[in-house]
């Protein structure tokens, strides 16, 4: 029997205003690089452009829960955060490989960038990218698409704090080849990030079980239920970027299963591992039966 809990926290106007914030920063770092010809401002604003892409998928997220299933839709559209999230990926992942180019051929030849335009409008990135994870602090420990949002915000102002250190170390030192340094720096650092999430948008995309999900847990937490002698065509999925779905079909020969029983393992498995849709078949089949998809485990 299936159990269904929607979170009724509404971030719409956080996120609207940290993407309104975020854009007109990147417009500006992106000028002031090309102006001043620096590329460590240059791979900030594309940072910056990778969160402003995480917030707008994490909205979407948002909105996308809120749409009601069809009957040629019968999860809504759910699954469409999770292919934006995977193309997103991707395309951060080519224009990083761009910018890590772009970079090694400055180092041969390094081009004198002014230290105090960098360190001036990075700073600027440091405030607005503050004020952006403040926005979502309130709900970046219960709800895990609004925590991605702010360890994004924040990861940002962690990144343009690095392009204003860069900046001062150009000014004392008067090495221009810190700039693309620095530039490669925050590359290796959105590249850790956008490699994840290519990971995880990959498994979800192939119903693979969520990385905050051990199976083998659900798997005894079934097994213990009373009655229960086996438990199989067991499947766990992310039906989006942020809900967890369950089937299972538990063998009980001494059936006495009423819809309390189905309510209470439904909200158990939500309570204890996040599953928030579950469905559950019983059966009172012989418990010896076993079941050809079962996966295989190691002796």
């Amino acid at each position: 029997m299936p159990h269904h809990h929607h979170k009724p926290d509404n971030y719409n106007r956080a996120f609207a205003l940290a993407v309104r914030l975020n854009v007109g920063f990147v417009v500006v770092e992106a000028t002031y690089g090309v102006w001043v010809n620096s590329l460590a401002l240059l791979a900030d604003a594309g940072h910056n452009l990778s969160d402003v892409l995480g917030l707008l998928i994490a909205w979407g997220a948002s909105l996308l829960a809120k749409r009601k299933p069809s009957p040629r839709r019968t999860y809504g559209l759910r699954r469409v955060t999770i292919l934006a999230s995977l193309l997103s990926a991707l395309l951060l992942l080519t224009a990083l490989g761009a910018m890590a180019w772009e970079a090694i051929h400055r180092l041969q030849t390094a081009v004198p960038v002014p230290g105090l335009i960098i360190i001036i409008v990075a700073g600027i990135g440091v405030v607005i990218n503050t004020l952006s994870a403040l926005l979502f602090v309130s709900g970046h420990q219960h709800d895990l698409n609004i925590k991605g949002a702010f360890l994004h915000m924040a990861a940002d102002a962690a990144v343009s704090l690095g392009v204003v250190l860069a900046g001062l170390a150009i000014m004392l030192t008067g090495w221009p080849w810190l700039d693309p340094v620095i530039s490669l720096v925050i590359s290796v650092v959105i590249f850790a990030g956008t490699w994840g999430l290519l990971r995880d948008s990959l498994n979800l995309a192939v119903d693979a079980v969520p990385r905050s999900i051990v199976p083998e847990e659900v798997e005894t937490y079934l097994l213990n239920l009373p009655g229960v002698a086996t438990c199989h065509d067991l499947h766990i999925w992310g039906m989006s970027t942020t809900e967890i779905a369950l089937t299972a079909h538990l063998m009980i020969p001494e059936s006495t299963i009423n819809d309390a029983f189905l309510h209470q393992t439904a909200h158990d498995l939500q309570e204890r591992f996040g599953i928030v849709h579950t469905t559950i078949q019983i059966e009172r089949g012989d418990a010896g039966q076993s079941c050809e998809l079962a996966p295989q485990k190691s002796a």
